[in-house]
């Protein structure tokens, strides 16, 4: 009896242990934007008074703002890339593979801030809980968000609203127009009298909050779009070069090995 009363203190200490242990590690990770690519210069700022400027190779967090000058472009990539493996070849076969990637990728154009408000993710099994939460205030936005766990919230929010984003190929201003190459968009916006209006924008369509006008994805929105998500995929030194394998289909003959 006096071993097992020796023993309950011990498992409840390690218990409380593992315990605190599992809370420590299902914390969620902040992440952080890397600065892939600038056509002509940009500006951040992580206090709203000092900004310093931009550069290819940063890595941003939560807090920061970005100003892009007129007539640039900044690429940022969201957390790690996802390699997606490809299938083994058959034997014989002589293929040329081009590893593919995955990736939270955004594209500030002239004349725009962005506010990274949240940027987290939290390891669950098999799956990841991503929260992302950004603030429009200026300018126009393109990103390409990977397929999103049912958990993962990404959000972008406008000076009259707030666009919620689920594995889509999109493009937003802070004005409130939104183009939807891929996926799907749910805007919700303050209307003319006040009341708060959602409008659902699905693939292939464009929606304006000045005119409340829902129409078809005008041909040269879905190029600059398609254009977008292809370029910004692209990032130099992030992913290698295709590889030619050629598959060995010679049969060799090993002869038996005896005591």
């Amino acid at each position: 009896m006096k071993k097992l009363a020796t023993l309950i203190p011990t498992a409840v200490v390690a218990g409380l242990a593992l315990a605190f242990a599992f809370s420590v590690a299902a914390q969620p990770q902040q992440v952080t934007a890397k600065v892939t690519r600038i056509n002509g210069s940009a500006r951040y700022s992580t206090d709203a008074a000092n900004w310093m400027p931009l550069k290819v190779g940063m890595e941003l967090g939560s807090g920061t703002v970005i100003q892009t000058a007129a007539g640039s472009i900044v690429d940022l990539v969201l957390g790690d890339l996802d390699v997606v493996a490809q299938p083994t070849p058959k034997v014989g076969d002589t293929l040329s593979y081009q590893p593919m990637a995955e990736q939270d990728a955004l594209r500030l154009y002239g004349d725009t801030v962005l506010a990274l408000d949240k940027m987290t993710a939290l390891k669950t099994g098999m799956d990841e809980v991503r929260e992302t939460q950004l603030d429009l205030r200026a300018g126009k936005l393109f990103g390409k968000v990977k397929k999103l766990s049912p958990a993962s919230k990404y959000e972008v929010k406008l000076p009259n609203g707030v666009a919620g984003i689920r594995g889509t190929i999109y493009s937003i201003t802070a004005q409130g127009v939104v183009s939807v190459l891929e996926g799907t968009v749910v805007l919700a916006y303050v209307g003319a009298d006040g009341t708060v209006v959602t409008q659902v924008i699905n693939a292939g369509y464009q929606f304006n909050v000045g005119t409340g006008q829902l129409i078809p994805l005008p041909a040269i929105e879905q190029r600059e779009l398609a254009s977008a998500a292809g370029e910004i995929v692209a990032v130099p030194g992030l992913i290698s070069e295709p590889t030619v394998i050629t598959v060995d289909q010679n049969q060799y003959f090993i002869s038996p090995v005896s005591d």
